[in-house]
């Protein structure tokens, strides 16, 4: 017996006022490491809501936290879970020729009430600790 995929949803775009609780809390944690992230926050549709550089990131981590961020909500899925993916090649070596994919860690969806309402993408460190900041950012929705 086959189950069926789960189906995730668009909810509405992330309000203004939880984008910048988002981008309080990524922020708190990347300058509580001392790691210049730059961070990006997109609606549900994929558009840019919100986005800070802190001084002295690199200047490619702009573009990469918005492609992150891109990724997470057109893909409805981590980009951990695309990094994952291809690290395990063979036939996963497909995922290169999706448009507008992102295969590094630090683009995470955000959900409220169970439908997607945009993602945060984060980069200028190692992925892994990029990935911390954008789930420190995620995580304060649900406190």
């Amino acid at each position: 017996m086959s189950s069926e995929p789960e189906i995730i949803e668009y909810g509405p775009p992330i309000s203004f006022e939880h984008a910048k609780k988002v981008m309080a809390a990524a922020e708190a944690e990347a300058v509580s490491n001392s790691w210049p992230m730059a961070i990006a926050i997109v609606d549900s549709g994929g558009n840019p809501v919100m986005f800070h550089k802190m001084d002295n990131t690199q200047l490619a981590s702009i573009d990469i936290a918005m492609s992150k961020a891109e990724t997470a909500v057109k893909y409805k899925n981590t980009t951990r879970f695309w990094q994952e993916a291809l690290a395990s090649g063979g036939e996963e070596f497909r995922l290169l020729t999706m448009k507008g994919l992102i295969a590094l860690e630090g683009g995470i969806p955000i959900f409220q009430n169970g439908k997607i309402t945009g993602a945060v993408g984060v980069s200028g460190m190692h992925p892994t600790q990029d990935s911390q900041v954008a789930a420190a950012g995620v995580n304060a929705l649900s406190e």
